[in-house]
C-alpha cells in the first residue's frame, strides 16, 4: 500500500481501543486514537481521516452527536 489510509479510533474502553489500532497497523494503515468525543473531534480536524471507528456510548458525547458534528 503505497498510500496510507488514515484512520481514527474513538473509543473510551483501552483494551478494544489498543487491539483495533494494533491490528489496523499491522495492515499498513495510519492509525490515530482518542478516549472520548472532545479529543475525537480535535484529531478529526487535525487529521482528516478517511474513516472513523467511532464507540456510539462515549463518556462526554453521544456517538450519534458526535456524527451529526462531523457531517455538518
Amino acid at each position: 500500500m503505497s498510500a496510507k489510509y488514515k484512520i481514527l479510533i474513538v473509543e473510551d474502553e483501552k483494551n478494544i481501543r489498543n487491539l483495533v489500532k494494533t491490528i489496523l497497523k499491522a495492515n499498513g494503515y495510519q492509525v490515530f486514537d482518542a478516549t472520548n468525543g472532545s479529543t475525537g473531534m480535535i484529531m478529526y480536524n487535525s487529521h482528516c481521516p478517511d474513516l472513523i471507528i467511532l464507540d456510539l456510548g462515549l463518556p462526554d458525547i453521544d456517538g450519534v452527536q458526535f456524527i451529526r458534528e462531523i457531517r455538518q
